[in-house]
């Protein structure tokens, strides 16, 4: 019970971030919005739209910590907390769609380039957000990698694609007004949605292998192997090490194989020991351990995933 409070109150604390998020969201499209009336550049309008799915992805990441942080019930054992797999799944969709909305609305107008008017004000209106963005953004990847939330941490990846974006905009809008080379606005609109195509792509890799319970890192896995191997002297074997990642949760499975001559009372104290090292090392995590007598060949049937028999 100590353990599934602990997990509410972290998922309470990154519903906040989430809130914060939103406001920020929409306090950074009103300015841009504001930069692209006021100059008319197709770099300030791309930017603008881009954090409009700033907006959506927001509120995406914040039902999906909101279904993350409900304890587990009936239909949902292991708790829900991949639900945040599905926000970054989402997240890196919508760049994809505003990348690919920027890069053609980029196309239109380096067929037919326009003149900028009030450059000045729009790239100080547009440098506010951006910076708004760029805090706001090293605030939720600070908390996403302390809290392991890959929602959260996809939202800040976006935030960051949002600030590169803006950059690269005022970059582009300061040297039409230098050079006059209208050109220059859409090419620079055109780049900028390339660099958030990769962004979006990599999101939605993530939240594929999330959702299609990809082990924990390989150095997470080394340090549980290393823990077994411990116990190897007393005649202890394993095998059957299965590792996943659902959200923040981790999930560690395992056989342990002792002399079949062992008490129950001595097997289970072995896999309480194990357990707790594992504890120490990666906690919080889930784990499920299972003995099986060492001489017994029938034991090692069940080392793949689905035992042949």
């Amino acid at each position: 019970m100590a353990g599934d409070n602990q997990h509410m109150e972290s998922r309470g604390i990154l519903t906040r971030y989430a809130w914060l998020s939103v406001a920020t969201a929409i306090g950074v499209i009103a300015l841009k919005i504001t930069a692209y009336l006021l100059t008319g550049s197709m770099g300030f309008l791309s930017d603008a739209l881009e954090s409009g799915a700033n907006i959506i992805a927001a509120i995406i990441t914040l039902v999906a910590l909101l279904v993350a942080a409900r304890p587990p019930d009936k239909e949902h054992a292991y708790g829900h907390s991949k639900a945040e797999y599905l926000s970054s799944g989402a997240e890196g969709i919508l760049i994809l769609l505003a990348a690919l909305f920027i890069a053609w609305q980029a196309l239109i107008r380096l067929l037919d380039p326009e003149p900028l008017a009030q450059v000045g004000l729009g790239i100080l209106v547009s440098a506010v957000a951006a910076t708004a963005n760029f805090v706001v953004a090293r605030i939720l990847m600070k908390a996403g990698r302390e809290h392991r939330s890959d929602a959260l941490t996809a939202d800040a990846h976006h935030l960051l694609t949002d600030v590169w974006t803006s950059i690269g905009v005022i970059v582009g809008v300061a040297l039409v007004s230098l050079t006059g080379w209208h050109w220059l606005d859409p090419v620079v609109a055109l780049i900028v949605a390339i660099q958030i195509l990769f962004t979006g792509y990599k999101l939605v890799r993530n939240s594929a292998n999330g959702l299609m319970d990809a082990g924990l890192p390989e150095e997470e896995v080394s340090r549980v192997k290393e823990i077994l191997a411990r116990f190897d002297e007393a005649g202890v074997k394993y095998h059957a090490l299965r590792t996943r990642r659902s959200g923040a949760q981790r999930f560690v499975s395992v056989h342990i194989q002792v002399p079949g001559d062992w008490s129950v009372q001595r097997g289970h104290e072995l896999l309480e020991e194990i357990e707790r090292e594992i504890r120490l090392e990666l906690s919080p995590v889930n784990i499920i351990t299972h003995i099986e007598p060492v001489e017994d060949p029938v034991s090692w049937k069940d080392a793949a995933l689905n035992r042949p028999d």
